[in-house]
């Protein structure tokens, strides 16, 4: 009597599904860390353009800096850009979370004409060691300092490049 040969073993299937999981537990760390890397640069990349949205807001505006991130955000559908809707960044990046990272914007105070002189926008990860690692700070300097362990400050050390 002749065996039919065809199709795979019990065997082959689980050295197949062996080496797939092998090739899987290499594979997802690196992911992993891709993706955390690239949560980190989109965060320096949105610092980045509110530092510049903000000096453009001001020379706009001629009323220093924004009170608030949402006021750098679009105007209303047809309505054109105002003081409180500059068209300056997106709703997402307006509403403070992008990329794993929220984005905590703080006005200086008032002058005595009403001009906001000074502002500071942290990030920080949504989840330490899953979006992001490091912390982020930017200020009226436009200079990015960085922080591993903690929420950055003005005192840490800004990024290279």
């Amino acid at each position: 009597m002749k065996k039919d040969s065809r199709g795979f073993s019990l065997i082959e299937l689980l050295i197949v599904v062996a080496i797939i999981l092998i090739i899987a537990a290499i594979a997802i760390p690196n992911l992993l860390r891709s993706r955390i890397a690239a949560n980190q640069a989109s965060c320096v990349g949105s610092l980045r353009t509110l530092n510049t949205c903000e000096v453009t807001y001001a020379s706009t505006y001629n009323t220093g800096y924004s009170a608030s991130l949402l006021d750098l955000g679009p105007p209303a559908a047809g309505a054109q850009p105002t003081n409180t809707a500059a068209g300056l960044i997106d709703e997402v990046l307006a509403a403070g979370t992008k990329s794993g990272y929220t984005l905590n914007y703080a006005a200086g105070t008032a002058d005595s004409a009403g001009d906001i002189d000074t502002y500071s926008i942290t990030g920080n990860p949504v989840a330490v060691g899953s979006t992001g690692q490091n912390y982020y700070y930017t200020d009226d300097s436009n200079v990015i300092r960085f922080n591993t362990s903690q929420q950055a400050s003005s005192s840490d050390s800004p990024i290279g490049g």
